[in-house]
């Protein structure tokens, strides 16, 4: 038995429900969990079905991307898992997708303000868009590190896909679903081709220092994770 054991079930676990949600395609996407105290994560291997994936099949690296356990070839983005990982110490869970609404967005370039509180409470004070670099590249890795260190929760890759955080896996499944519906509604508005409103600067403040202050009690361990 080993000691990741329980990190590899909940990666197999939420990549499944992620499928059946239709969040996750095919092969496309990744998530990892961070492995608390061992400068380490659990990570989806690559190019595999999700809905063939056992737990013996994810990957435990560490943050040099050094194999802990595993067999398979860990995915191509793990690098931009780890470096995610070192820069925000308040982030357990990452989740990668390519879902629709999401992508849609990032192939016009356009970030979504503002819009909902639950947005701003959870994802941050905007969904910004990180510019475009090649999938599982060295450049991929520098661009999202330098990007995400804003606190937000949520972002958009140029012509990629959707990089969501979280706490925990569950926060981070919870803010998938959040961004898929900000995008949905974003994307309609523009088409009415009406001004698209925003919640109150005060408000959206606010909002986000909730959010600021949850991850700082994250930083300090008082909220709990669910990680190793």
């Amino acid at each position: 038995m080993s000691a990741f054991d329980s990190s590899k079930k909940l990666i197999v676990e939420t990549a499944q429900s992620l499928v059946q949600k239709g969040y996750l395609m095919a092969t496309g996407g990744n998530l990892s969990l961070r492995i608390a105290e061992q400068n380490a994560f659990a990570v989806t291997p690559s190019n595999y079905d999700y809905m063939k994936m056992t737990a013996d099949d994810v990957c435990i690296l560490d943050f040099n991307l050094n194999p802990l356990e595993g067999e398979l070839k860990p995915s191509v983005e793990s690098a931009m898992h780890g470096a995610i990982y070192q820069v925000r110490g308040d982030v357990n869970a990452v989740i990668h997708t390519h879902q629709v609404y999401a992508s849609a967005l990032t192939l016009i370039k356009s970030p979504i303000p503002a819009l909902f509180d639950e947005q701003t409470r959870f994802l941050g004070r905007s969904v910004d868009i990180i510019p475009y670099a090649p999938s599982g590249t060295g450049m991929l890795k520098n661009t999202v590190a330098k990007h995400v260190k804003n606190h937000n929760n949520a972002f958009m890759m140029q012509n990629h896909g959707a990089l969501v955080f979280g706490h925990d896996m569950e926060r981070a499944v919870h803010n998938v679903e959040i961004l898929e519906k900000c995008s949905l509604a974003y994307l309609l508005a523009l088409c009415s081709e009406k001004q698209v409103s925003k919640i109150p600067f005060a408000i959206r403040e606010i909002a986000f220092l909730k959010l600021r202050k949850d991850q700082k009690k994250v930083e300090q361990g008082i909220i709990e994770t669910g990680g190793e």
